[in-house]
């Protein structure tokens, strides 16, 4: 009976120190979905008229036949799976460098980091000035080269400045799974590897046979967060491209800011914010589902 009213009272003392960030929580991410939903119900449009009025689902019927929205969905959706899976592969193969012993690791890990830590609007500044067509760093390595008599207008045409995004983007994040892998290595004993030798195991073998499954838990969390991350790209997109040229870079995130701050269209705009994070969340729910099931096939092969 003792211990019961001890079990109660920490939960109590557990719930009101937890309280506060429950709180901050509700305030900085319930309270905006629930306002943008609620506003998705409305036209208000501050551009054309002053007063809101309940319009039911009519934002979301506009949203079905805009153009617009879905070719910013697809847009959205190549960078994304570009971006992770690039990131996925390189980061892979750092980690495996860094964890490896050698003289200098500490502060080779230190500087894997830096693309990590720069501000991306500031990193983005420095892409598109790297992919300029008159001064850019890109063109004059390519002319170096004897590759081209002329500088290419990199961020001027379509796929070419959904490449350069694709390669900042890469660039900056990479070191963020990288960090996130590595974590994962250093917690594999070197004793499995050590007996896999000896029976024969080469190291491609032992990579896919230990290293794999080992790491799949860091690997579904990194392209989870990167994921998310990916899909609501806005500063890079805005800073390098504006989504342009011809709208071809524009994301899902850029529509919205043009939306509500270029038009003032607030009701549209709660709408498009409404169905694109439905979309992400299912989104993250199907791709944690395919991971998992990756996670006990593979941890059930080895």
């Amino acid at each position: 009976m003792k211990q019961d009213l001890i079990r109660a009272r920490e939960k109590k003392i557990g719930w009101l120190l937890i309280f506060p960030a429950l709180l901050i929580l509700a305030l900085v991410f319930a309270y905006p979905i629930v306002r943008a939903f609620w506003l998705s119900f409305f036209t208000q449009n501050l551009g054309t008229e002053l007063q809101s009025e309940f319009s039911g689902l009519a934002n979301y019927l506009r949203l079905l036949g805009d153009g617009r929205f879905w070719q910013t969905m697809w847009n959205t959706s190549v960078f994304t799976v570009c971006s992770i899976v690039l990131e996925l592969i390189l980061g892979m193969a750092i980690a495996l460098v860094l964890d490896k012993s050698f003289r200098g690791r500490g502060l080779v890990r230190t500087a894997a980091l830096i693309p990590w830590a720069l501000p991306t609007a500031v990193m983005g500044l420095a892409w598109a000035w790297i992919f300029n067509d008159q001064f850019g760093v890109v063109n004059d390595i390519l002319r170096g080269w004897g590759l081209i008599d002329t500088g290419i207008t990199w961020l001027g045409d379509p796929a070419r400045a959904m490449l350069a995004l694709i390669i900042a983007d890469v660039w900056k994040t990479t070191p963020f799974i990288a960090i996130l892998l590595l974590a994962g290595l250093q917690s594999i004993s070197g004793d499995l590897y050590e007996a896999h030798s000896i029976d024969g195991a080469t190291p491609v073998q032992s990579f896919l046979q230990i290293t794999l499954p080992l790491l799949t838990p860091q690997i579904i969390i990194a392209l989870l967060f990167r994921f998310a991350q990916s899909f609501g790209i806005f500063d890079l997109v805005q800073v390098m491209t504006g989504g342009g040229p011809a709208g071809a870079t524009e994301t899902v995130s850029i529509y919205i800011y043009a939306t509500v701050r270029r038009y003032l269209d607030f009701g549209y705009g709660a709408a498009l914010v409404v169905v694109t994070f439905c979309l992400l969340i299912l989104a993250v729910a199907i791709a944690a589902f395919f991971l998992s099931k990756f996670r006990l096939n593979v941890t059930g092969d080895s």
